[in-house]
């Protein structure tokens, strides 16, 4: 649950990531980071809070240069706010290196104890330092894998760390002269490249290359380690395949509509599954209700495909934030409070189809339907554009411990009584399924229980 930017070969560079990274801003409100190399030195930049309010024009004149990565955070590793803001900044036994990484190592503690014991020493309590920490350890040379003379000497320390990390990563590492983008074999979290004129652009979604009025070039590919120099790009694949275990979840809620991750426009799937849901629902309503602005994307398949007008019957205030990424259960209470109020002028006297893209706890749908019904509606049916989340994630999304998922405790009918709906229905496994190109790619581990990279037992992260 980050976003990370990068950018290569144009002047400025630092004001470009920037805005690449305010483009990313709903990938995480925590904190936010930005790394500088002006090919001779790296300096960072990094504050809690908001992009737009937390990074200064002071900052940005004070870290100038020619390449820059940058990271916005939400926690699913390690301690919330300033400490662990992103990208890390490192002396190592190659150089100085900055780190923006987003997932989830799930051999974090394991690893932080041995190097522990060999007498490493740690700054943050993120897993992120381990990509750090572990340059310099060893080296690895894949078999076979020709490089360029100009990574020869570097990218066997890279292809080391790759080598001892296991989990979820899709990665860029600044160094004075170059930029590294890596992401896991199993290409769980997404990471695109792009162009803007002669530069060359990385990010978690095309949205952040949109916003630059850059364009979309390709997706890095699982497995692959990208390096960019004055002298080119050069791409490897130091690894064989895995099984591809993209995270389906970022086209139910993380990504935004207008973004174009795994070879595919978010808007298309997500309209889909409100496509999907109308078919298999025999509800008929009179009008359908969008939880913004997640929801609204499905409602709108929903609607049409049911021949049910679709109406504003939440209104979302929109400066305030994300109530699924803030830190704390009161916060997400309070926010759901804050940001949407219901419009009794569409709602007074009709029976009301809602439509929200998950439900995780069920306590944000609790206060929506009793919102609802106070606004005078007849009849509140909560309909989700996807299965019940019934496994935590351990890949970089931070859906909450099984025994706080709400549907790994109680049947459909106690859900729906436990939110006050008068009824609710999910989005079958197998038609989220369809709304993807090439299923079997998919990680669908919180939805089927199935874990595409094992997971120990003894595996918690740290909050």
């Amino acid at each position: 649950m980050c976003g990370i930017f990068g950018i290569f070969g144009v002047e400025n560079a630092e004001k470009y990531a920037f805005f690449g990274i305010y483009a990313l801003q709903h990938r995480g409100q925590e904190s936010v980071g930005i790394a500088v190399s002006d090919f001779e030195n790296l300096k960072v930049v990094k504050k809690a809070g908001l992009v737009l309010s937390a990074i200064k024009k002071e900052d940005l004149e004070q870290a100038k240069g020619y390449l820059a990565i940058a990271h916005v955070r939400y926690a699913t590793a390690g301690r919330s706010g300033a400490f662990n803001a992103q990208p890390f900044l490192k002396k190592t036994p190659i150089g100085e290196v900055a780190v923006a990484h987003n997932g989830n190592l799930i051999n974090f503690k394991e690893l932080k104890e041995g190097l522990l014991q060999e007498g490493a020493g740690f700054e943050y309590d993120s897993d992120t330092e381990l990509f750090l920490s572990l340059l310099g350890k060893g080296t690895y040379a894949p078999e076979g894998l020709k490089l360029h003379p100009e990574d020869e000497q570097l990218l066997p320390y890279f292809f080391y760390v790759l080598k001892r990390v296991q989990g979820a990563y899709s990665v860029l590492f600044l160094l004075k002269d170059r930029l590294i983008a890596i992401r896991d074999p199993y290409g769980f979290r997404p990471l695109l490249m792009g162009r803007l004129k002669d530069a060359i652009l990385f990010a978690s979604e095309s949205c952040a290359f949109d916003i630059l009025s850059g364009e979309f070039w390709r997706e890095v590919k699982p497995g692959e380690v990208v390096v960019v120099s004055k002298s080119g790009i050069r791409s490897y694949f130091p690894f064989s395949s895995s099984k591809r275990a993209m995270c389906i979840f970022e086209f139910v809620y993380f990504s935004k509509p207008e973004s174009y991750i795994f070879n595919e426009w978010v808007y298309n799937a997500r309209k889909k599954m409100g496509e999907v849901l109308a078919q298999e629902d025999e509800l008929i309503a009179d009008v359908v209700v969008p939880v913004p602005d997640s929801g609204l994307v499905p409602a709108l398949g929903y609607s049409q495909r049911k021949g049910i007008p679709l109406e504003l019957g939440l209104i979302r205030n929109h400066y305030v934030g994300r109530s699924f990424i803030e830190p704390t259960q009161e916060l997400r209470d309070i926010k759901v409070l804050m940001k949407l109020n219901p419009n009794s002028a569409v709602l007074k006297g009709k029976k009301v189809v809602v439509i929200d893209d998950s439900l995780v706890r069920g306590t944000t749908s609790k206060k929506i339907v009793s919102m609802l019904r106070k606004a005078g509606a007849k009849e509140v049916h909560m309909r989700i554009a996807s299965p019940p989340v019934i496994g935590p994630c351990y890949y970089g999304i931070d859906t909450p411990t099984k025994e706080e998922l709400i549907a790994t405790k109680f049947s459909v009918q106690e859900i729906a009584e436990f939110i006050g709906a008068d009824s609710l229905k999910y989005l079958s496994l197998e038609g989220l399924k369809s709304c993807v190109e090439d299923p079997e790619d998919f990680c669908t581990a919180c939805f089927s229980g199935q874990y595409p990279l094992e997971v120990k037992e003894e595996v918690q992260r740290i909050r």
